[in-house]
Formats: structure tokens, C-alpha cells, sequence
């Protein structure tokens, strides 16, 4: 049996930045990953996003190159270009986290991490299973794309976050349900790249979580550039209808699109990491239960990133690996105020925001001063 001072199973944000953190104040770390190091965030999430939503933002850009005194033909989008630019950037970032963990010493263990008694981790791959024993555990496993009744993902005609930044073609129509954050900068996405897009959401406006001002202006840029936004709707399932898919919503209506898009949140990964036989509690959406520092019930196990019930945000993840070493370290940290968080949609228009939004002031009962600085008018 292995022993390290820190086990950590998740090779994500939350994980290799308890890992290289702990390695860095003295640690023997292991970390365990079932998959690629980088986690959601490098390989589904953040990084190729950013890159396809470039991609559209210079499509954009090049079709309105005359208006600035640019002459040139009407652009194309060549998918498989974008795609390779893509892969590219992800190769480069997991080598060089490869390599920084490498630098650190840590040991990086290939398979998924299953916690037992006493701080044991098994780790099992394609080599067969291997024990190991921490003096502390942090689990970061990250989380997965919801999916919601009467969608049957194929991956093809219904695809959630992880499939859509595969695509090798843009679609003529495409219905995107759900108005967060990961809603909006797909729809934005495919709206400049040339599709026609239905936005659905089952709350009363867009970004719930942004300042209603915000949001409606976010709506009203959508709608100004040809897209179709329904708030306050919910979806009642999808059904092939020839070659598109027809998604039903509302009082009856119905969308019908080539590309159906689920971005309806994340889900927890917790199967398989068995936390029946411990300590660890999981509330009733599946989320691991930790206390301000990360800690769990079972003694020296903390859990950190999109697997507890915080803002999913590769940012926030960081922040809370880094919490729970530096607790399990002594070095009393500070808990995290979550309302501080700040996030960033990056949509057409782009949108951040922190802290409390001017009605969750005012409910608070608060003295609030609203400044307003508008862009065209600088």
C-alpha cells in the first residue's frame, strides 16, 4: 500500500490546485484522475468555449469588416479549422499542466478513485486496482451535464456542453434550453456563427443570478439580432419529426430546430466513489456536505470545486482546494465569502457581475446607490 500526506482523486481545477499547493508547502502528494488532467473546465468547459466563442466573435467581425473600411469577400466558417485550432490550445494546456505537476513531484495516478475506511483510496484503471492511504483526502470529481425527462441525448440531434464543442458543422436552426450563463454564451455562439437560434427558459428572465437590468438588456440584444427568446416557459420534451427535432414548450408551442442543446446545469459526480461505506454526506441533489473550511463528516476528508454545492465556477474551485489544504495545513485561513464570487458570461454583449445585485441589496434591507456609466456615452 502507497502512502502520501494528501490523496486527491479529481485532476480538475479544484484538484490540481490543492495538489500543486500542498506539494508546494512540503506535501507527498497523489493525485488520481480518471480521465485527462484539466478536468471539465480545459477539455468541455471554459478553454474550448472561449475558443469557438473567438471563433464566432471573428466571423462576426470579418462580416462587417466594410463598415470599418476593410474590403474583403464574405467570410466562411470552415468547422474543421476551428476545431483543430481548438484541440490545439486544450494539448498545449494539459501538456503544461503535465508537466508543472511533474515539477512539483506530484504523482499522478490514471484511473478512478474510490474512498474507503481510514483514508484509503483505491484507484482503479486499466492496470488493475491499486490502494492508497492519505493522511488527508480531498475529493474533487467534479460534475457533469444535467439533463432533463423526455430528452434522450444522442449526441447528434439532442448533445449537451460536452458534444456541442465537437461540432463539426454549425447548424441551420438550433434550440438552446436554458437561460445561465453556459445557456447564453452557446446561443451567442451560434447565433454568430450562423444559426437561427430559440433561447427557452423556465425562469421569468435571463442570467438570474445578474442584475434584472442586465439581464433585460441582455434579451433585447439577443432579439435585435434575430434570436428567439421564450422566458417563463418550461419544456416539456423532444421528439425527431423527419430530419429536425421538435421541442415542446409552454402552453402547446413548439420549436423545431436541427440541434437540440441542454445547458440545464451540472450534476455532481459522486457514483463510484464510495462514499456509502463513510462518514460523507451528500444533500438531496447529490452535492457532498462540507463545512466552511471543506471539510466532511468522515475526519480528515475534504471535498472541494463543482462536487459541493457552491457557484460551479473553475475560479471557485481553485479557491476552495487551496482553502481546504491550507486548513488540513493549520495555517487558519479565512472561509470563502461566496457572495463576493464574481462571474463572467461571455455572450454578445459580454456580462460580469459580483456580489449582491441592487433588489438583493434592497431586500437585505440595505441603503442602496445606483451609478450608471454607459458605454456609448464614453
Amino acid at each position: 500500500m502507497t502512502s502520501h500526506d494528501l490523496i486527491v482523486v479529481g485532476g480538475g481545477p479544484a484538484g490540481y490546485a490543492s495538489a500543486l499547493y500542498a506539494a508546494s508547502a512540503g506535501l507527498d502528494v497523489g493525485l488520481v484522475e480518471r480521465s485527462k488532467l484539466g478536468g471539465t473546465c480545459l477539455h468541455v468547459g471554459c478553454i474550448p468555449a472561449k475558443e469557438l466563442l473567438e471563433t464566432a466573435a471573428v466571423f462576426q467581425a470579418v462580416g462587417h469588416a466594410a463598415e470599418f473600411g476593410v474590403g474583403t469577400s464574405a467570410p466562411t466558417l470552415d468547422m474543421a479549422t476551428a476545431q483543430g485550432r481548438k484541440q490545439g490550445i486544450i494539448d498545449r494546456l494539459t501538456g503544461g499542466l503535465a508537466k508543472l505537476l511533474g515539477s512539483r513531484k506530484v504523482t499522478v495516478y490514471d484511473g478512478s478513485g474510490s474512498l474507503g475506511a481510514g483514508r484509503t483510496v483505491t484507484v482503479t484503471g486499466g492496470d488493475g486496482s491499486t490502494t492508497l492511504t492519505g493522511r488527508h483526502v480531498i475529493l474533487a470529481t467534479g460534475s457533469v451535464p444535467r439533463t432533463l425527462p423526455g430528452f434522450s441525448v444522442d449526441g447528434e440531434r439532442v448533445v449537451t456542453s460536452d458534444e456541442l464543442l465537437s461540432i463539426e458543422s454549425v447548424p441551420a436552426t438550433a434550440t438552446v434550453i436554458g437561460g445561465g450563463a453556459i445557456g447564453c454564451e452557446f446561443a451567442s455562439m451560434l447565433c454568430d456563427m450562423g444559426s437561427e437560434v430559440t433561447l427557452l427558459e423556465v425562469l421569468p428572465r435571463l442570467l438570474a443570478g445578474a442584475d434584472d437590468e442586465v439581464s433585460k438588456q441582455v434579451e433585447r440584444s439577443f432579439k435585435r439580432r434575430g434570436m428567439k427568446v421564450h422566458t417563463g416557459v418550461s419544456v416539456a420534451g423532444a421528439e425527431p419529426d423527419g430530419d429536425s427535432m421538435v421541442v415542446r414548450f409552454g402552453d402547446g408551442a413548439e420549436a423545431r430546430a436541427d440541434l437540440v442543446v441542454l445547458s440545464v446545469g451540472r450534476r455532481p459526480v459522486t457514483e463510484g466513489l464510495g462514499l456509502e461505506g463513510t462518514a460523507v454526506a451528500v444533500d438531496e441533489r447529490g452535492f457532498v456536505t462540507v463545512d466552511e473550511y471543506g471539510r466532511t463528516g468522515e475526519d480528515g476528508v475534504y471535498a472541494a470545486g463543482d462536487v459541493v454545492a457552491s457557484p460551479q465556477l473553475a475560479h471557485v474551485g481553485f479557491a476552495e482546494g487551496i482553502l481546504a489544504v491550507q486548513h488540513l495545513l493549520g495555517e487558519e485561513p479565512a472561509p470563502i465569502d461566496y457572495a463576493g464570487v464574481p462571474w463572467c458570461i461571455y455572450c454578445r454583449p459580454e456580462v460580469a457581475f459580483a456580489g449582491l445585485s441592487e433588489q438583493q441589496a434592497a431586500d437585505a434591507g440595505l441603503d442602496v446607490a445606483v451609478s450608471k456609466h454607459r458605454y456609448a456615452a464614453n
